[in-house]
C-alpha cells in the first residue's frame, strides 16, 4: 500500500514539474518571438459587450495586454477614461480590442423640445455634413428626387406624367438630438476630427408632427441633406429647384 502511495505521489510531482517546464518553455518562445518588436499595450475585450453598454461600465469584461505595435487596430484604447460618456454602438466580442470607433456620445443628448417628435434618418456622410454633426446642433433639412410617375390611380387616367426633379429646402432650424455611427461604419483614419466615417450615419432630429412626415417621406421616397444652420443664417423661402427650370 505504501509502495501504491508513493508512486501515486511520485506521478502528481512530476506531473506538476511537467506542467511547470511547458508554462515555462511556452513563455520563453513567446519572448523569443517577441524580440525585438515594439509593444504596445490595448484594451482587450475578455467577456461579450453588448451595443447600448455604458462605457464606465465595462472595466470587468476588459483587460490590459502587450501587442505588437504593428497589430494594434486604428483608434484602439487603453485607458477607459478616453471612452468617457459613450456608449457602445456594436456587440464587442472576446479577444477584440477595444477601438473607440465602436463608441458613441449616445448619452449626451439635449432635451427634446416640448412638443416634438423624434425621428431618426440614417445617412451617407456626405449627406451629413461629413459625419461632423453632434447633438444640439441646428441644421435646415433639404429633400431631393428623382422624376416618378403621377397620375397613374386608374387605366382612365391616360399616360402617367412624370414629375420633374427637383430639390427643395423644406425645414429650417431643425435640433438633432442624437448622432450614431451605424454598425457598418468605420474610421478612416486615426484623426477623427478629420476623417469622415465610411459608412452610414443614423442622425435623430426633433421637429413638429408635420415635420416628420416630410423627412420621412423624402427619406423613403428620394434623399436626405443636411446643412448647418446657425443661429445668424437667414431662413429664407426659397424656390424648388428643377433641372429644367433652374439648371439647365
Amino acid at each position: 500500500m505504501n509502495r501504491k502511495i508513493t508512486a501515486l505521489l511520485a506521478a502528481i510531482v512530476c506531473a506538476l514539474v511537467g506542467t511547470l517546464m511547458l508554462v515555462g518553455y511556452v513563455r520563453t518562445a513567446e519572448a523569443r518571438a517577441l524580440s525585438g518588436e515594439e509593444l504596445v499595450s490595448v484594451l482587450v475585450v475578455t467577456e461579450t459587450i453588448e451595443a447600448g453598454t455604458p462605457a464606465d461600465e465595462i472595466a470587468s469584461k476588459v483587460a490590459t495586454e502587450d501587442v505588437p505595435a504593428k497589430v494594434r487596430a486604428d483608434n484602439a484604447v487603453d485607458d477607459l477614461d478616453d471612452l468617457e460618456g459613450l456608449v457602445a454602438t456594436v456587440d464587442l466580442v472576446p479577444g477584440e480590442q477595444l477601438v473607440k470607433d465602436r463608441f458613441a456620445e449616445t448619452t449626451s443628448r439635449p432635451g427634446v423640445p416640448e412638443g416634438k417628435l423624434e425621428v431618426t434618418v440614417r445617412l451617407d456622410p456626405e449627406r451629413a455634413l461629413g459625419g461632423r454633426l453632434s447633438a444640439g446642433d441646428t441644421v435646415a433639412v433639404l429633400a431631393s428626387f428623382e422624376p416618378f410617375d403621377i397620375n397613374v390611380a386608374s387605366p382612365a387616367a391616360g399616360t402617367p406624367t412624370k414629375t420633374p426633379t427637383v430639390t427643395k429646402l423644406i425645414l429650417h432650424d431643425i435640433v438633432v438630438t442624437n448622432v450614431q455611427l451605424a454598425a457598418d461604419a468605420i474610421s478612416n483614419g486615426d484623426d477623427t476630427d478629420s476623417e469622415a466615417p465610411a459608412g452610414t450615419i443614423l442622425v435623430t432630429l426633433a421637429m413638429d408632427a408635420d415635420s416628420v412626415q416630410k423627412v420621412v417621406f423624402a427619406a423613403e421616397h428620394g434623399y436626405v441633406w443636411l446643412s448647418a444652420e446657425p443661429a445668424d443664417a437667414p431662413a429664407n423661402e426659397l424656390p424648388m429647384i428643377t433641372w429644367d427650370e433652374e439648371i439647365k
